[in-house]
């Protein structure tokens, strides 16, 4: 789970105007950050199968949203992808 300042740190680099909280590219950013904590989680603890079933959903969660965003909007996707240097 991501602590109050780091996310709202994540929604205000990413976000499109003032009060944008839910556009496509806040929550790939918010998905990105807790997948990285979570990996780094499940690196230590690397029998805890609940959490890698979240990480899982996490990660397809977020490639459907990369999806949604390439196929509405290509320029923001490749800007998506170059900021959080996603490998796709």
């Amino acid at each position: 789970m991501l602590a109050k300042t780091t996310k709202k740190k994540v929604i205000t680099t990413h976000s499109l105007h003032e009060k944008d909280t839910g556009s496509a590219e806040v929550q790939i950013a918010l998905f990105t950050e807790k997948i990285n904590e979570l990996t780094e989680h499940l690196k230590e603890h690397k029998k805890d199968n609940h959490s890698r079933r979240g990480l899982l959903a996490m990660v397809s969660k977020r490639r459907r949203l990369l999806d949604y965003l390439l196929k509405k909007s290509p320029e923001r996707y490749t800007a998506v992808v170059k900021k959080l240097k996603l490998r796709r």
